[in-house]
């Protein structure tokens, strides 16, 4: 099935077609979560005359992330026009995941050159590697979300890739040292330090060592070459800080933020040592042989004639004690671990395909291979029904997307067992869990916010509905406490604390404002004396905080200096 697709000239189409599920299809199902809300409120506020050098947030200075994400978020918006719509916001984080798989592909394929296995099939290690790392869950999942990782990881990626090329490259490859370094300043600028110390550092320390990776070659020809990208690089990322730190008005400002931003790493979402153990489970449908990959014994001698397996096996582990070694931690935070482990999955994969191929039936491997056919079997009995469990009114019984479901895993499951299971394909259990997450995302995605939503109470009010109250529309608007950054993206506009003067008192309006405050505020006791006799205050409007009345609700306060109060 996938042998007969793997014509050169098919490859690049083939995975234009996955990245197409995996980055693109539903892409604006899932509500804003908070990293985007930061992201979106920022680009809309540089679309809306803010400065897009000096970024602001809710109309305060917003310097703790680099700009280059939400310059690219803005850019969408100045083409399509401001909007609300997450599906349109996203397309620059869902171009960067494109982009990912195929700075990947470019560098794998550099890589494994020397490799004796190239010679059998060339172009198919690279080509199974960069199929893996496009349906692979957690670039999925980062991938389709409009924030600061998938930038910073594709762009440091493509470093890698365009390093590699001036390498090997006949001449000085002087281009491409430059496209180099100018990759590794885009990494910085979307992401600080951070890229570069996940992915550059673990991949210099394993494919820069002549012992792990022979094909490296002698570095003195190449030394310049470095040079010249670290130079680029450094001068492009340090551009934005530098720019802020010699801005008086903000350097101050800038510079407390930073410390703030590094202090953090020690002490926000704090987790042990040992928290990312369980990494090889976000490769998802690859999971299995991950985890074989990982098995030293077993899958060096195999995997060895196709990938080198010590250089690559040496990026993952140098990455995972990096990433441990900070006692910050997150899933996303995972995502470099993903490259090197698509390149070891499909070194191992190449060796099943063509030992089986070749008709023999080898213990270990023909084993292994139907364990995992059986796994996949299950897996597609297993999705229908889950999507009953969930008792989500469209899903139901009977309903097209239900239908759809059971259908394509029926059908799935039907290859698998036959061609997988029976004949050791190895070939359609790669087509075939490709396509399984093709179908997930197509067909169940949209259902990800309807479980979310699904003790939601019905008939609240929420923010967006003050965008069509006729009162407040050409109004500031203003809060007396820190309204939730979500609510904020919410509300189609900046919702800034109320202004104050140097000494904190309240800045007198002089025309009538909307004040957004809790119940438990009183807004007239709240303000200053003078002023109880000389503005009016009206509560005009109110939204509930989430999706349940026990989230809270806050009341919209009109305050008018043009009226006194009776």
């Amino acid at each position: 099935m996938l042998s007969k697709l793997d014509a050169p000239r098919l490859r690049p189409f083939i995975v234009l077609f996955v990245c197409f599920f995996s980055c693109f299809v539903h892409l604006g199902a899932p509500e804003v979560n908070l990293m985007e809300a930061r992201n979106f409120v920022a680009a809309r506020e540089m679309v809306g005359g803010g400065s897009w050098l000096i970024p602001t947030m809710n109309g305060a200075l917003r310097v703790a992330k680099p700009p280059l994400p939400t310059w690219a978020v803005a850019l969408t918006e100045q083409l399509t026009g401001l909007t609300q719509d997450p599906g349109i916001l996203r397309l620059p984080a869902a171009i960067m995941s494109t982009l990912l798989v195929f700075f990947f592909w470019g560098l794998v394929r550099e890589l494994i050159r020397e490799e004796p296995g190239e010679t059998e099939a060339p172009g198919r290690t690279a080509w199974l590697a960069t199929l893996v790392l496009a349906s692979s869950l957690l670039v999925i999942t980062v991938g389709r979300e409009g924030h600061w990782d998938i930038f910073a990881n594709s762009l440091l990626v493509g470093t890698l890739w365009a390093l590699a090329r001036g390498w090997y490259a006949t001449g000085r490859g002087w281009g491409w040292f430059a496209l180099s370094g100018l990759l590794l300043g885009g990494s910085m600028l979307s992401k600080g330090p951070v890229a570069p110390y996940t992915i550059l550092l673990p991949f210099l320390a394993s494919f820069g060592l002549q012992r792990l990776y022979p094909a490296r070659g002698p570095l003195r020809s190449r030394q310049f070459g470095l040079l010249l990208a670290l130079v680029i690089g450094l001068a492009v990322g340090t551009a934005w800080p530098i720019y802020l730190a010699v801005q008086d008005t903000v350097a101050p400002a800038a510079l407390a933020v930073a410390r703030v931003e590094v202090t953090s790493w020690g002490e926000r979402h704090v987790q042990p040592f040992w928290e990312y153990w369980n990494f090889p489970v976000f490769t998802g449908i690859w999971t299995p042989i991950a985890l074989l990959a990982l098995a030293v014994p077993f899958a060096r001698p195999r995997a060895s004639r196709y990938i080198p397996y010590q250089a690559a096996l040496a990026w993952v582990l140098i990455a995972f004690l990096l990433l441990s070694l900070v006692p910050e931690k997150k899933e996303r935070y995972l995502l470099p671990l993903m490259p090197p482990l698509a390149l070891l999955i499909a070194g191992l994969l190449r060796h099943f395909e063509t030992v089986l191929r070749a008709g023999l039936r080898p213990r270990p491997e023909a084993t292994i291979v139907r364990v995992w056919a059986g796994l996949l079997v299950l897996a597609c009995c297993l999705f229908p029904v889950a999507l009953l469990l969930m008792k989500l009114p469209p899903y139901g019984p009977g309903s097209v997307p239900f239908t759809v479901t059971v259908v394509g895993f029926a059908l799935l499951a039907a290859a698998i067992g036959w061609w997988g299971f029976r004949q050791y394909q190895v070939p359609v259990l790669v087509a075939s869990s490709i396509t399984a997450m093709a179908v997930l995302l197509s067909v169940l995605a949209p259902a990800y916010p309807l479980w979310t939503n699904r003790r939601a109470e019905p008939g609240l009010r929420h923010i967006q509905a003050l965008q069509r109250n006729p009162v407040l529309a050409q109004l500031p608007w203003y809060t007396l406490e820190d309204l939730h950054i979500k609510r904020v993206w919410d509300a189609g506009r900046a919702t800034p604390s109320w202004p104050r003067t140097p000494d904190s008192m309240l800045v007198r309006p002089t025309r009538p404002i909307a004040v957004f405050s809790s119940p438990k505020v009183n807004i007239s006791k709240y303000l200053p004396t003078t002023w109880r006799k000389q503005i009016l205050v009206t509560v005009v409007d109110s939204f509930y905080l989430d999706r349940q009345r026990k989230d809270g609700y806050w009341r919209v306060t009109l305050l008018d200096p043009s009226k006194r109060p009776l």
